[in-house]
C-alpha cells in the first residue's frame, strides 16, 4: 500500500461512523481507533522491512461527522469500476443508485463477483481506484442513503 492509498484510507475511516479499523498485510499493519478520547492520537505503524518499523502520528478528528455511510469489499480481490476496460464505470460520483444495481466487480480467483447496492443511494465518493487489490472490509463507496 503506497502513502497515497493509505492517505484515501485514513481520510475514509476519519469520515466513517466505524471507530476501530485494524488492517494486516505482509508489509504491513494499520490499527486505528477514535473510540477513545478525543485527546489521544491515533498511530499508524507501517513495517517495510521485517525488522524495521516506522511510526507515523496522525490526528485523529473525532468530533467531525461527515454524512454518507460506506460500503465495503465482501472478499479479497481486485476492484474494477466497469465490466471491461473500455466500458463506462457502473456508477460515478453523483449517480442515484436503484437497490439491486451494479456497482462494481471484485475479482477474486478469476471469478468476477458483481458488487450490487443493498439499498437505494446516490454515490458521494470512490474511495479506491480501478484496478486497485482490496481486502475484506476495505472502504469502496461512500453514499447517501435515498428514501
Amino acid at each position: 500500500m503506497d502513502l497515497k492509498d493509505l492517505k484515501r484510507l485514513l481520510e475514509a475511516f476519519d469520515k466513517s461512523k466505524t471507530n476501530i479499523l485494524e488492517l494486516e498485510t505482509n508489509d504491513f499493519r494499520i490499527y486505528l481507533d477514535k473510540s477513545t478520547n478525543a485527546n489521544v492520537t491515533p498511530q499508524v505503524q507501517v513495517q517495510n522491512e521485517p525488522q524495521e518499523k516506522v511510526v507515523q502520528k496522525i490526528e485523529a478528528k473525532p468530533e467531525c461527522e461527515v454524512e454518507g455511510d460506506i460500503i465495503t469489499s465482501p472478499m479479497v480481490g481486485t476492484f474494477y469500476q466497469a465490466p471491461s476496460p473500455d466500458s463506462p464505470p457502473y456508477v460515478k460520483v453523483g449517480d442515484k443508485v436503484k437497490k439491486g444495481q451494479t456497482l462494481c466487480i471484485i475479482e477474486a480467483m478469476k471469478i468476477m463477483n458483481e458488487l450490487e447496492a443493498e439499498f437505494d443511494c446516490e454515490i458521494l465518493e470512490v474511495l479506491v481506484e480501478d484496478g486497485q487489490p482490496v481486502e475484506f472490509d476495505t472502504p469502496l463507496f461512500r453514499v447517501k442513503r435515498l428514501s
